[in-house]
């Protein structure tokens, strides 16, 4: 039982010991070095009959006609019929430091209502950022993981035949200005902000910098941010992959997330417990109707009724009362764990020990 708990239920963050050694560059993220996002509309063709129709997505009719018209073809309204085409949303991320010419994947997705864009060739589709601008162009065969099967009493699918990707899709045109390696200043942005971890991430790299700089080049803004000013003797990318390297041990706060929908519990090592006893039990109360026949006496002028009889008993099974003290996250699973308890009912206990303000730590639920 306790087994089956602890796989089922708990997903322990650390044990007793102290937490883990991280790198710098694991932990934070450099201020302005970061993935644009690009977004583009587009036509697929070459479909199976599995396209778009023309009366349920008519943009996806004029799309084409705009495309033949720039191709030098007139074609009259109404008069594109076949179901090989699809309107389609093409998005990518464009990478920090990418130069013209470099490929980057792209994903597609149908935008009418077609059931399928497997065989399906995405068009010259130009992909532009959230400045407007136009940074790359996509063009080829979508791959599609996803199928689709339909009969006359009978419908099978697997994954989504309506998306794809096209690896290495997009060509790269415009790339975003920048020069690194000339900046005076950085910021380490922490990813899991604490302003322990901020301190002990400005104090390794002073350290670092004063034995081979001679002089401290890091101070903690605040609990997310660490400011850093390059020395003049190194270039920034030289320095941030030397800094990268650094073992920091990072902080977190004690927490506990709950998701209901599949019953997991995370509890992380810093969370603890005021002594709080538990009562935890279920009442069954079963009612059983009876009916018993009386007869009349012989020889009388009574009748034969049906006369009811009730019984009424309670049970409280697993009814078990514990005393948590949990200075420790061991014994805090020692004690769930000596309840006997399942997925649900150490949630409910988790609620009711934050309620009573037994629980030092933040209960997030999902």
């Amino acid at each position: 039982m306790r087994a089956a708990l602890l796989a089922a239920a708990l997903i322990l963050g650390l044990a007793t010991g102290a937490s883990a050694m991280s790198r710098i560059k694991d932990i934070t993220d450099v201020e302005g070095i970061r993935d644009n996002q690009l977004v583009g509309y587009g036509l697929v063709m070459g479909l199976a009959g599995t396209g778009d129709t023309m009366r349920g997505s008519p943009f996806t009719e004029q799309s084409a006609r705009s495309m033949l018209q720039r191709l030098g073809v007139a074609v009259p309204p109404g008069s594109i019929k076949a179901r090989n085409m699809a309107a389609v949303i093409v998005t990518a991320r464009l990478p920090p430091f990418v130069s013209a010419g470099e490929r980057i994947d792209v994903s597609v997705s149908s935008l009418g209502d077609a059931t399928s864009l497997r065989g399906g060739t995405l068009v010259l589709t130009p992909l532009s950022g959230a400045d407007g601008n136009a940074y790359a162009v996509a063009q080829g065969a979508v791959s599609v993981t996803g199928f689709q099967a339909t009969g006359e009493a009978e419908k099978l699918s697997e994954g989504t035949p309506t998306g794809g990707r096209i690896p290495g899709g997009a060509l790269i045109e415009r790339e975003l200005a920048a020069d690194f390696n000339d900046v005076a200043s950085l910021a380490l942005k922490i990813r899991n902000p604490d302003f322990a971890t901020a301190s002990r991430i400005a104090e390794v790299i002073n350290r670092y910098a004063a034995r081979n700089y001679g002089l401290k080049i890091a101070q903690a803004d605040d609990f997310r941010t660490v400011s850093i000013q390059r020395p003049r003797k190194t270039s920034a990318s030289r320095l941030m992959a030397a800094l990268g390297e650094l073992q920091v041990e990072a902080d977190s706060p004690a927490r506990v997330v709950i998701d209901e929908k599949t019953g997991t519990i995370v509890i992380g090592s810093n969370v603890k417990v005021s002594p709080v006893a538990i009562a935890h039990g279920t009442i069954t109360i079963r009612v059983t109707e009876t009916p018993q026949v009386v007869q009349p006496a012989p020889f009388s002028d009574g009748r034969t009724e049906t006369q009811q009889s009730t019984d009424i008993n309670a049970e409280q099974k697993d009814a078990k009362v514990a005393i948590l003290s949990g200075p420790s996250l061991e014994r805090l699973v020692h004690g769930l764990n000596r309840i006997g308890l399942k997925p649900n009912g150490i949630i409910a206990i988790l609620q009711a020990i934050k309620t009573a303000g037994a629980l030092q730590a933040e209960l997030v639920i999902q």
